[in-house]
Order: structure tokens, then sequence, then C-alpha cells
């Protein structure tokens, strides 16, 4: 699956992923009139979602859905997530499930089931949530892993492991020194780029990617310079303070090697005085194209 993301971002010339953690809240007045319950809500957020997609998939290689986003509004949300989902997948886009899972074993696995393999029913397989990639959260160690890695290996999936996230205090954990040396960051990459090693695919990057924050860019080049075979889902650009000069160290000398996300910055552009007179998703368009050229001017032509 990253070669087919690879080879999106090369067509389209485009890094970019946007990140559709859609809060009602975030949605235009006429569109938010004499809604009360939640499923009027997702019903309200699922439109949202498809108009947007429907205006830069064209030109944008992928969505990041956040399920927090979707919860929050009960089963009701989860209709409007899986609607998304599927609405990207149906106009061509890769689709991140970004829902940082893990647990121990067994529970890993029921995760893994939902988002990247099939689940069993009455001698049928049936896919729940059918995303191309999932965010995972590593830090319990692979019995916590090996699940997905199963699955994206028999399913043509890949995940993205917490490694450097993009929060102010992430530090706290994250940058804490081993007896070896090490900041836990860098052994949590290396155990990244180990878990993936058997799934390196033509353009040299596994199925087994990384979070990597765009606001911590010399932690992001440490990681770079170590982790060779490693896909870098970069968040924290634009709204959270990351920049294009800030996340170049992300990508290779063939401009390849991440994926930079953005939420608020894209769906929420028709609040910005530069899109003034743009509905939503003419605004989210004109957000996209101006980061496209934000982030080919600083990271070059890609697959070069």
């Amino acid at each position: 699956m990253i070669d087919k993301l690879i080879e999106k971002i090369i067509e389209l010339q485009n890094p970019t992923c946007v990140g559709l953690d859609t809060d009602f809240n975030y949605l235009p007045d006429d569109m938010k009139e004499d809604v009360s319950t939640f499923e009027e809500a997702s019903e309200k957020i699922a439109e949202f979602n498809m108009n947007i997609i429907d205006k830069v998939c064209d030109i944008v290689p992928a969505v990041k859905v956040q399920v927090a986003y979707y919860e929050m509004y009960g089963s009701a949300g989860l209709k409007a997530f899986e609607c998304t989902v599927n609405y990207a997948r149906g106009r061509g886009m890769t689709v991140i499930a970004d829902c940082k899972r893990n647990d121990i074993g067994s529970t890993a696995g029921c995760y893994s089931k939902a988002y990247l393999g099939k689940t069993d029913l009455c001698g049928k397989k049936l896919r729940a949530f059918p995303a191309d990639m999932l965010t995972i959260n590593g830090y319990l160690g692979y019995d916590g892993i090996k699940p997905f890695v199963d699955d994206i290996k028999a399913h043509d999936k890949s995940v993205f492991a917490l490694v450097k996230t993009s929060n102010p205090s992430s530090g706290e954990f994250q940058n804490l020194k081993l007896e070896n040396g090490k900041f836990i960051y860098e052994q949590m990459g290396e155990l990244v780029e180990k878990w993936g090693a058997d799934t390196v695919g033509k353009y040299g990057y596994s199925e087994v990617g990384a979070v990597v924050g765009a606001t911590h860019p010399e932690e992001a080049a440490r990681l770079r310079a170590q982790l060779k075979h490693t896909f870098f889902l970069i968040p924290g650009y634009g709204a959270q303070g990351g920049s294009a000069q800030m996340l170049k160290v992300c990508f290779d000398k063939r401009g390849l090697g991440g994926i930079v996300n953005s939420s608020r910055g894209i769906i929420c552009a028709y609040k910005n005085a530069m899109y003034s007179g743009m509905n939503y998703y003419e605004a989210a368009r004109a957000a996209c194209l101006d980061m496209q050229q934000d982030l080919s001017q600083t990271i070059g032509k890609m697959g070069k």
C-alpha cells in the first residue's frame, strides 16, 4: 500500500494528506441550523466531508480520518466515520484511519480486524471500517503490534506507529534518554524499522511507517537519517505551527519518504480571511493548492 501511495504522490506532485478531524462546530452556520441530535449532526458531518472529498480528490492523494471526532457523537458518529472512509476510497483516495490502536495480542487483533483485516461472521469474512492504513501505538511492545503486521501483509495495508509526536509535551516521555544513550523516540524508531523490514517495497519504504511531527525538526532529522526504510506520516503542519521548511528534513533526496497532514488549516480554511468569499469546500481546495505549492517549493520535485 505504501508503494501505491508514493506513486500517487509522484503523479500529483503533492505529499498532502487532508485531515478530516471534523468537529460539528467547524461546519458553516447554515449547516448547523435546527440540529439537535447526534444523528442529525453526524449526517451533516458526513455531508461536509463528502463535499470536501469531491473538491480535492483530484489534487490530493490521501485523507486521514481521526476517529475521536466521530466517536463523540456515539454510534451515529461512527456511521459518519464509516461513510467518510468508504466515500474517500470510492473517490480513489488513500484512507488513513487515525485511531492509534494498541493492546495486548488478542485485543490488538480485534482492532486490526476492524480497520485492516476482516471479521469472521458465520463463515463469512466481512470488513468493518475498510481503511487502507491505520495509526497504531507501539508502546506496549511487539505482542501488541504483531496482529497489525500480520494483517498488513495479508491484506496489502499499512500502519503508522507513533514515534515522535507533534504535541508540545511529547518530550516529557519520548525524549527521555535510555541507559544505552538513545532517546526513547529513537529506540521506538529502530523497532518500527525492524517490524517492517520484510515488507520493503520498490521505493525502499516498508509497510510499517512512523508518525513523526513537523514541529520537532531536530528529532525528525535524526530519525530520517536512521530510518532508511520507514515512511513518515507527518502531522503538525499549519495550525499546529509546523512549516514546510521545518519538515523538509523528513524527506529523502528523491523528495519522497513522507506525507504531510493538515486538518483545521484545510477543513476550516473558509474561516480564513485569505479565502474570503469562498464556501467551505472551495476554500478547502484553495488551501490544498497553496499547501501543495508551499511543500513542492521546499521539498522539490517528488520522485526525481
